[in-house]
């Protein structure tokens, strides 16, 4: 079952491109990589760099908060690996697992090592929802009418999610931490960790002001993807649609970020005037950008896999390196 609903996510994300190549054919997709220059590469690794030590500090601190040992240089390599397998292997969530499993490894707490990792991700998509639905309020008119209900749909869930969960928390959290069912229990530690990991004095600060900074180096790329792509609308003019196209990420149809993205950007770019077409160009450059911007993972990746291997290499002995500390 989980490797068909893998496939369909695969195949949905080439659906999409598909529609969208027999739109507006091929050049849409292939005139904005003509235009990537020096200039623009350099840029993503710019800002590669500081949205990925931005998004490991928040993780640190998450992973922190839950008693799980993590230095901000194991963050910031982990991150980047994890980033770079998210874009080069389907689904676009790989990497994420992989760092999340491997942390929980290496800390002895797989379960928490994990939900560290699915609370500093959660913490970035509730800053992002957040701004769109500050955009479909602030800007309705650049939103389509269905995009604008699917966007009110998402904040209103998360809020009450929210709410729920702090409900929840408090009237039956401590009666059930010690349940023997373990449902009970794991679902009571659940809610420790969250109110612990970002709803403490001490944790939600940072994890929104790191999740804001990790946001606005997101926008900044879409915007050098924008310029790469010969787009010369004002910024203000282009961000609200970013932020909504960055939302459209986050669904789980793409193959390395590609597929939803590039379809909300050409429905957005369209009812703006900006060009359908153009939408799916600046989209794409977005994605290369994104890739180049998660090299230095690669490099992470050989790196860690030299050094696991030397050590079997020399004493003939089974390699037992692939368990280096991991939380890409």
């Amino acid at each position: 079952m989980k490797r068909a609903l893998a496939w369909l996510r695969i195949l949905g994300a080439f659906g999409i491109l598909a529609v969208l190549v027999w739109q507006f054919g091929s050049a849409a997709f292939l005139d904005g990589l003509g235009r990537i220059s020096v200039p623009g590469v350099a840029a993503a690794l710019g800002i590669g760099f500081a949205t990925t030590v931005f998004s490991a500090g928040r993780w640190q601190l998450v992973a922190t908060r839950l008693g799980l040992r993590l230095s901000l240089r194991t963050a910031v390599a982990d991150y980047y690996r994890a980033l770079f397998l998210n874009g080069v292997l389907p689904a676009g969530v790989l990497g994420d697992v992989h760092r999340a499993v491997q942390h929980g490894r290496d800390s002895g707490d797989v379960p928490r090592g994990v939900r560290a990792v699915v609370l500093e991700r959660t913490a970035g998509q509730v800053v992002l929802i957040a701004s769109a639905v500050t955009v479909v309020l602030a800007w309705p008119g650049v939103v389509p009418g269905g995009f604008r209900e699917v966007v009110t749909v998402a904040g209103v869930t998360v809020v009450l999610a929210a709410v729920a969960a702090l409900v929840v928390g408090r009237l039956l959290g401590g009666r059930w931490i010690h349940s023997p069912s373990r449902w009970r229990r794991g679902f009571a530690v659940s809610l420790a960790d969250i109110r612990l990991g970002l709803l403490t004095r001490e944790t939600w600060p940072g994890v929104g002001f790191l999740s804001a900074a990790t946001l606005a180096g997101h926008l900044a790329l879409f915007v050098v993807a924008a310029r790469v792509a010969g787009v010369e609308a004002p910024v203000g003019q282009l961000v609200p649609l970013m932020v909504l196209a960055l939302l459209a990420m986050g669904l789980p149809l793409n193959v390395g970020g590609f597929g939803p993205r590039e379809g909300v950007c050409a429905l957005l770019f369209g009812a703006a005037g900006l060009g359908a077409a153009q939408g799916v160009t600046v989209a794409v450059v977005y994605g290369v950008l994104t890739l180049v911007a998660s090299l230095p993972g690669a490099g992470v990746l050989i790196a860690r896999s030299v050094a696991g291997c030397r050590p079997a290499t020399l004493s003939g002995e089974p390699d037992r390196g692939l368990h280096v500390k991991a939380a890409g």
